[in-house]
């Protein structure tokens, strides 16, 4: 096999076409078969098998310097640099990362996990090439979902007017995880169906440079037939007149194709743009028939293309876009909005029974909360569902447009918490930090799948903004059947009574707490649970009663102990003059989180209940004998 050759990109240069074409139908089947046992991003990866191929045909890296934006089709380019030995390990604990990762190689000389951020750092660094009087290449591989976040098109604005060796790869497989949306969507379309317009022009421009004497003076003239030319075929030309030289658009799996405009960019100088056309799925007819579902799957079965799961409780995400649909049957003002994102947020049966209320923005999340807040200006109740890792994007706009406007939105923030096998790029161990430091609004967390339903009802219910979190799990199982209703807003839950301990626990961490106190009961401690719900507004009164009680106070959340819950709480102590109380907090320590299985994770931070009654029982007095 030509893919057991591979050490080094450098190799892939030495074969010829027929070899490629042979390297690439391996490369296929390798990781058909490896996603297939590790689970992974597939479709991504199998549309830009060509592509990588030719890239690294024609480039140098790392000296040329390749930038995959989001970054989960990087596989290829791993395996052509050398990684494909490890690929066993992908998204394991202490293996190859489903993202660039510089640490893990030289070739990934910029790491990402979140969309539209290349084209900006491949020019920083053909900025700095210029600078440094290098003639290296800078180039951003970018797909046509990301092309509509904001800083993508920062980056466009200030690149095309640049003198640097910058080569934009426009990746365009109509798709980004959902079906594209938006005027950039449809008007890529257009240059996909109008393909002419680069041929028919280079045909012009030579024909006028063979004619002796007055050629040169024809073609400065034709330049208005050029922009003539344009326009006819291709409805405006938008990366032109940006200031990108446009090649394009080709076909992303012809590697003779690809491989000749790439030389071609390689040699000219300034701003371009090779607009590639490839598809999703590529060469795997269940991930080519359901590119969302192969976006991202789990272990899948590769004859019938089917994910292999266990029997479980429905995830958190099912129940919340099961129970907006069952409120917004009654609440005609609903609407609901998504990034790019219906399935992964559970929001597919609301677009398909609300169409006329559900938005999908494309990958835009500021945009996402400010339309959120203008549609509530209008009288309805926009529910923003986005991951907590997204929702980073927006600060500024939950800030200044929602919450200083105290303007009704809720935001149901899914993926809150550790989130395994994607890693630091997408754990939603920030969110409480960068939130509830805000004035008016209110945050909550549940303990199960039917909390979730009833903090959803109230959110509806508040006239200010929400945020509701939970986690990438499935829920205990518990009885849904109760009708919904209203939690008392900044009221935390009694689970467990006692007098030696307190614990406070935020989301799934109550169920590690629970377990905390049944071991601690078998030492004869009691110990007082309490599922925290809020995080905005506090208890106050039960953090009172708990201060009275005197007995030690335990915190426990997955998220980072700066700027979390247990942060919130001592800020209260404090205000209220109760400096004399043992509090210990448990959560993320002050690190980025790698990639890795959920309660692997967990055990490597010291957030199992082992480890949390091993440390608190060295302050606690030994009542009995018991281990």
């Amino acid at each position: 096999m030509l893919l057991q050759t591979i050490n080094h990109p450098t190799t892939v240069k030495e074969f010829n076409l027929e070899q490629k074409i042979q390297l690439a139908n391996e490369i296929r089947t390798f990781l058909i078969e490896e996603v297939s046992k590790t689970g992974g991003h597939l479709g991504p990866n199998l549309g830009v098998v060509e592509l990588t191929i030719a890239l690294h045909s024609v480039f140098n890296s790392p000296e040329d310097k390749m930038i995959w934006d989001v970054g989960h089709q990087s596989y290829v380019h791993k395996i052509l640099t050398g990684r494909w030995k490890q690929f066993s390990t992908l998204r394991c604990y202490k293996g190859l990362s489903g993202f660039p990762k510089c640490k893990e190689s030289e070739h990934d000389v910029f790491e990402t996990g979140h969309s539209s951020t290349s084209i900006s750092a491949a020019l920083g660094m053909a900025y700095a090439a210029k600078l440094n009087n290098e003639s290296n290449h800078s180039i951003a591989i970018i797909g046509d979902g990301a092309m509509t976040g904001g800083i993508a098109l920062e980056a466009l604005n200030h690149a095309g007017q640049s003198d640097v060796n910058l080569i934009v790869i426009l990746n365009d497989n109509e798709m980004s995880i959902a079906q594209n949306v938006g005027a950039l969507s449809n008007y890529l379309t257009r240059m996909r169906t109008d393909p002419n317009y680069s041929r028919v022009k280079d045909d012009i421009e030579f024909i006028l440079k063979k004619i002796p004497a007055i050629g040169s003076k024809m073609l400065k003239t034709a330049e208005r037939i050029k922009d003539s030319l344009k326009y006819l075929f291709v409805s405006g030309m938008l990366f032109e007149e940006l200031g990108f030289t446009y090649l394009g658009p080709i076909d992303g799996h012809n590697l003779e194709d690809l491989e000749s405009t790439l030389q071609q960019a390689k040699r000219k100088k300034g701003p371009l743009l090779v607009h590639v056309i490839t598809k999703k799925g590529k060469g795997y007819p269940p991930a080519e028939k359901n590119p969302d579902l192969f976006h991202g799957i789990g272990k899948f079965d590769i004859e019938t293309g089917q994910s292999i799961k266990k029997q479980a409780p429905p995830s958190y995400t099912k129940v919340f876009g099961d129970t907006i649909v069952a409120i917004a049957a009654d609440e005609q003002k609903i609407a609901c909005i998504t990034a790019a994102m219906p399935t992964g947020t559970g929001l597919t049966d609301f677009s398909k029974k609300y169409p006329e209320r559900f938005f999908d923005v494309g990958i835009a999340e500021q945009h996402a909360v400010t339309l959120a807040a203008g549609l509530a200006k209008g009288g309805f109740i926009p529910v923003f569902a986005v991951y907590s890792t997204f929702l980073q994007r927006g600060y500024d706009q939950v800030l200044h447009d929602v919450c200083l406007q105290n303007i009704p939105v809720i935001f149901a923030v899914d993926r809150a918490g550790l989130v395994g096998q994607d890693g630091e790029t997408h754990h939603g161990v920030f969110d409480l930090a960068y939130l509830r430091h805000i004035p008016n609004i209110t945050i909550m967390m549940p303990k199960d799948e039917n909390e979730l339903r009833h903090m959803l009802y109230t959110a509806v219910q508040l006239k200010g903004p929400v945020v509701v979190r939970y986690p990438r799990l499935n829920g205990n199982g518990v009885d849904m059947s109760e009708e919904l209703a209203c939690l008392p807003i900044g009221r935390m839950e009694y689970i467990n009574r006692g007098q030696d301990l307190s614990i406070i626990a935020l989301g799934p961490m109550l169920s590690i707490a629970q377990d905390v106190a049944s071991r601690l009961e078998t030492r004869d401690f009691t110990v007082n649970i309490l599922n925290a719900r809020f995080v905005k507004p506090l208890d106050e009164e039960t953090l009172d009663a708990l201060a009275n009680l005197g007995a030690p106070i335990i915190i426990i959340e997955e998220h980072v102990l700066q700027g979390g819950l247990g942060s919130a709480i001592l800020e209260y102590y404090e205000q209220a003059g109760r400096r004399n109380l043992k509090i210990k907090r448990y959560g993320i320590p002050d690190k980025f989180i790698e990639h890795g299985d959920r309660l692997e994770l967990l055990s490597q931070i010291g957030l199992t209940a082992e480890q949390i009654t091993e440390e608190i029982s060295q302050f606690l007095p030994l009542k009995t004998q018991h281990v």
